[in-house]
């Protein structure tokens, strides 16, 4: 408890036959918030709210227990700090209201007794459990605080304004159901936590409202197992994967039955379509890179078929002699969405002078960070939830000093070993990927062939590999 000190005594309400109005009245909304000087904010809502009070409540601003104790009492009246007996504010601030009587609690009673003298002082022991009753409400103002005693002196002097205040520390995006949902139905959200500098951007993907499908913001979430299991192809043929074999709405009932098993582990199996949107092509063709741009009409039934059914759309580039980012733009309509991602297949990248199928393709980390840059500013500047970005790789040779490839907190950069062939080769190629010292830095994903495997590996051995997929696909 502060050091006692002298101090001026307010001075009780004389009794008056005049009733005296004290309802609090309706001012704050211009209130500033000092969240490092909570004496200061209490007086200011009494201030903005109270002519005069029938009571109050009155606590040492570090007591956090006696706060809580006072506000779950449900004071009809202002909730007021203070610093020590000898601070001014709160002293000045009784005198004025002249409340009828004062409920104090964290005091030494006999020493509370003396210094308001002349009140109807009502003694409360604090209460070590006392909290703020839940409310399944709309909060005017929520307060973002570094500390849960912060939280919970700001919160209890708060709800006399239509405000509350909650804790947060990293990833605001990682925030639980029920506190995205705070943030996301105040009418106003003030940021008082150091978070560092992506938490303003983070605070309005969150206020905006859109979430990945199955639910939540980021793509992988640390404590909360998801595991995405796509089929690939092309809607126009079945060359080119299982995905054309049949249209959208057959294709998420196939889907269902393929993802049968990927949640033995305990994680929830996101269904997803990973689409083929440039083809590689053994012809120039017009532009002359090598490569076959897909309408996005052609493509836009999958995007919407996906969104009715909570699922995952990743948009794949084989992009020939073009570079990445140009065909990337070409689809900026759909992945302005919040359930569409990108794929980049290196494989199918070509040098000037080289042609699909007599060179396997490659490209460097730089190429691979104007396409990270370009689609990580997409995400903030929309305000989208994280965004899955995934680079299909079988050999060192097809991403070039990919310890340097960027992995910003917008998106989720998952390296897929999309290689084919026998079992015992591909876990060989899977091991020595994943072995590398920035592996790390990745997410990690895992791709099955029906013809071209032998045998296509089972759930069960999928589920068996470390890391252990976060995406797994079939062609």
């Amino acid at each position: 408890m502060p050091a006692e000190a002298e101090m001026t005594v307010p001075v009780a309400p004389e009794p008056s036959a005049t009733v005296r109005d004290c309802s609090p009245r309706d001012q704050a909304d211009d209130l500033a918030v000092d969240t490092a000087a909570p004496v200061l904010l209490s007086v200011e809502i009494s201030r903005a709210l109270y002519g005069c009070a029938d009571a109050i409540g009155l606590a040492f601003a570090n007591d956090s227990e006696a706060i809580l104790t006072l506000a779950a009492r449900g004071i009809r009246g202002p909730l007021l700090l203070m610093e020590s007996w000898s601070g001014a504010e709160a002293m000045a601030e009784i005198r004025r209201l002249a409340p009828e009587r004062v409920v104090a609690a964290g005091f030494n009673e006999q020493d509370l007794r003396q210094r308001l003298a002349g009140f109807a002082v009502e003694w409360v022991p604090v209460n070590p459990e006392a909290a703020l009753p839940h409310q399944d409400v709309q909060y005017e103002r929520v307060w973002i605080v570094n500390s849960a005693e912060q939280a919970a002196v700001l919160g209890a002097v708060g709800r006399q304004i239509d405000a509350a205040a909650m804790t947060a520390v990293g990833d605001l995006r990682a925030l639980a159901p029920q506190g995205r949902k705070m943030l996301r139905d105040a009418a106003r959200v003030e940021l008082h936590a150091d978070l560092g500098p992506d938490a303003a951007w983070q605070l309005e993907v969150i206020r905006r409202g859109d979430e990945t499908p199955g639910g939540g913001l980021l793509m992988i979430e640390p404590e909360r197992a998801r595991r995405l299991v796509a089929m690939y192809g092309h809607p126009a043929t079945s060359q080119l994967g299982v995905l054309g074999e049949q249209d959208p709405s057959q294709g998420v009932a196939r889907l269902r039955s393929i993802a049968d098993g990927y949640d033995a582990d305990g994680s929830d199996a996101l269904l997803a379509f990973e689409i083929i949107a440039t083809v590689a092509s053994a012809r120039a063709g017009r532009d002359g890179d090598y490569s076959n741009e897909t309408a996005l009409d052609e493509i836009r039934p999958w995007i919407t078929a996906a969104a009715a059914n909570d699922m995952y759309v990743v948009l794949d580039l084989q992009p020939g002699r073009t570079d990445f980012l140009t065909q990337a733009k070409r689809y900026e309509e759909f992945l302005r969405l919040p359930h569409v991602g990108l794929a980049l297949d290196p494989e199918w990248r070509l040098g000037p002078d080289q042609v699909h199928l007599r060179q396997i393709g490659t490209v460097d980390a730089s190429e691979i960070n104007q396409v990270v840059q370009w689609l990580a500013g997409l995400v903030r500047s929309e305000a989208l939830p994280q965004k899955l970005l995934i680079l299909h790789q079988f050999r060192f040779s097809m991403i070039t000093n990919r310890e340097l490839v960027e992995t910003p907190a917008e998106l989720a950069v998952l390296i897929h070993m999309d290689g084919q062939g026998p079992i015992d080769t591909k876990y060989s190629t899977w091991d020595v990927l994943t072995g590398q010292t920035d592996a790390y830095r990745f997410y990690w994903g895992w791709k099955n062939f029906y013809d071209e495997d032998f045998p296509t590996p089972t759930a069960e051995q999928v589920l068996g590999l470390t890391p252990s997929p976060l995406y797994v696909s079939y062609q």
